[in-house]
């Protein structure tokens, strides 16, 4: 893979605070503590670009990366169990909500879920809500490293057909880099293709 060009731009705690859209967005979702960050990081080949930690929920912030002056990567907050007050994690659904439904410059979703613990009730809800704003996605499978081959590939299978999907999800590991590769060009391509909307 060519070396990446990647630079932090800027964060914002509300919809007030989200920059003027430009260039193309892929925003990063998935559970809290899924490794987003540290696949964002994986993505680039920048360890440090975006902050890691074993916490689950210390992504608290929607924080915007730029790609080869291409596209933006956006890292939104973990959904789910985060170890923050509830009232904390209330005040995030908003600020994740009104990125996903306003953000013009959104190209589509890269869609994260723990191999381990597989699709959960809030990707079953989420699955529909994408497909009803015609929002392309790739679903990835992150933490691979931690399973074997065989058990890895019955969790692919299962996702599949847990979100209807129409192809198999990636397996990747931040940690091994096994996937990361054709994930960075789904990732590509999400970002070059115009979006339709409904």
């Amino acid at each position: 893979m060519t070396k990446i060009r990647a630079r932090f731009v800027t964060s914002a705690a509300s919809p007030s605070d989200f920059p003027p859209p430009s260039l193309p967005e892929v925003a990063v979702v998935g559970r809290s503590n899924v490794g987003k960050s540290s696949l964002i990081n994986a993505l680039v080949g920048r360890p440090g670009l975006a902050r890691t930690s074993r916490t689950p929920g210390r992504t608290r912030l929607v924080n915007w990366f730029a790609i080869d002056e291409r596209f933006l990567l956006v890292d939104l907050p973990g959904y789910g169990y985060a170890e923050v007050s509830r009232a904390t994690r209330d005040s995030w659904r908003p600020l994740i909500e009104a990125y996903l439904a306003e953000r013009t410059s959104l190209a589509g979703v890269l869609l994260l879920i723990d191999i381990r613990r597989g699709v959960q009730e809030e990707e079953l809800d989420f699955a529909p809500w994408l497909a009803e704003r015609a929002m392309p996605a790739v679903v990835a499978l992150t933490k691979a490293d931690k399973l074997a081959k065989n058990k890895r590939m019955l969790e692919v299978a299962r996702a599949r057909e847990a979100l209807g999907l129409r192809k198999d999800p990636l397996a990747v590991s931040a940690l091994s880099g096994d996937g990361i590769d054709p994930l960075w060009r789904a990732v590509v391509r999400l970002a070059a293709t115009p979006r339709a909307r409904p």
